[in-house]
């Protein structure tokens, strides 16, 4: 199944927990399942809107974007982000309003049950989520599938909780888990929001993905072929880098291209989705830039 396929599950499972959520709130009056069927709400706008920049991002390479269009799926994890910060500021709100003044919680069980299910829906999304992720290597997917994930053991240990409100007699307890969910879905913000800034300003390659290719490179160096100043950047599931191969002066330049072509071949084989460019350059010999920066 596609990246855009698990998008648009997403977002009809966003719908279906906003209902559930809703009605469990309402039946209860739980400040606790009022702040869960929030977070839902930025589910559902946090879906449609990596669903639209993940269509951006599969658009092929044009001349105004001769590199792709794949860093729009950062923009989705961002935009997330800030979505999750807006959500947590309003239910720290509706919390504190609520402990100042506690109001009595009905139908309990009803509302846990609607919460539960709600919350087996993200979770199995969620799970294929995460495996089709990894699978697909998209960042888009992976954070919606880990704010899904979060929102299910928000909604498991808001469920929890109000269980103990009528065993305890503490309706504080309602606002104080509120609170909670709150200060988790922060958490999950900063992190979409570091992903993405990361991504945005051209982050190196992952020391997995770096390490593979200096096996590679290691295994194809010789006394006759070296390199060096590699670099390596990621645009969400697009991974480039770029090196120089020294050759002998002396080599015929069809020897030297089916060379770079044969190393080309060996580092696109260790690495998923990796695009590489290669300098081929005399021994001894580096380009005028290289110089004047060493310089």
């Amino acid at each position: 199944m596609s990246v855009s396929a698990f998008l648009k599950l997403s977002v009809l499972a966003a719908l279906a927990t906003i209902g559930l959520k809703t009605a469990a709130w309402w039946v209860t009056g739980s400040v606790g399942l009022l702040s869960d069927a929030m977070e839902s709400f930025v589910n559902l706008a946090a879906a449609m809107f990596a669903l639209v920049m993940v269509t951006i991002a599969q658009a092929p390479a044009d001349d105004d974007h001769p590199y792709g269009h794949n860093k729009a799926e950062y923009f989705s994890s961002g935009f997330e982000a800030m979505m999750i910060l807006g959500a947590s500021l309003a239910i720290i709100w509706t919390a504190l309003h609520r402990w100042f003044s506690p109001q009595p919680l009905e139908s309990l069980g009803w509302g846990v049950a609607l919460s539960i299910g709600s919350s087996a829906i993200n979770g199995v999304l969620a799970t294929a989520m995460l495996r089709a992720a990894r699978r697909h290597d998209s960042i888009a997917l992976e954070a919606d599938a880990r704010h899904l994930m979060t929102d299910v053991w928000t909604s498991v240990g808001v469920a929890g909780g109000l269980l103990l409100v009528p065993l305890t007699g503490l309706l504080w307890l309602d606002p104080l888990l509120a609170i909670l969910v709150a200060v988790n879905i922060l958490r999950e913000a900063y992190g979409l929001l570091r992903r993405s800034v990361d991504g945005l300003m051209d982050r190196a390659l992952s020391d997995e993905d770096r390490g593979r290719i200096d096996a590679a490179l290691q295994q194809l160096t010789s006394e006759h072929v070296h390199f060096d100043h590699l670099r390596s950047r990621r645009a969400a599931n697009a991974k480039f880098c770029q090196l120089h191969m020294h050759v002998p002066s002396e080599w015929l330049l069809g020897r030297a291209f089916r060379e770079r072509d044969e190393v080309e071949r060996r580092l696109i084989d260790s690495v998923r989705g990796l695009r590489v460019t290669i300098e081929l350059l005399p021994e001894g010999k580096e380009p005028v830039g290289v110089r004047q920066a060493e310089g």
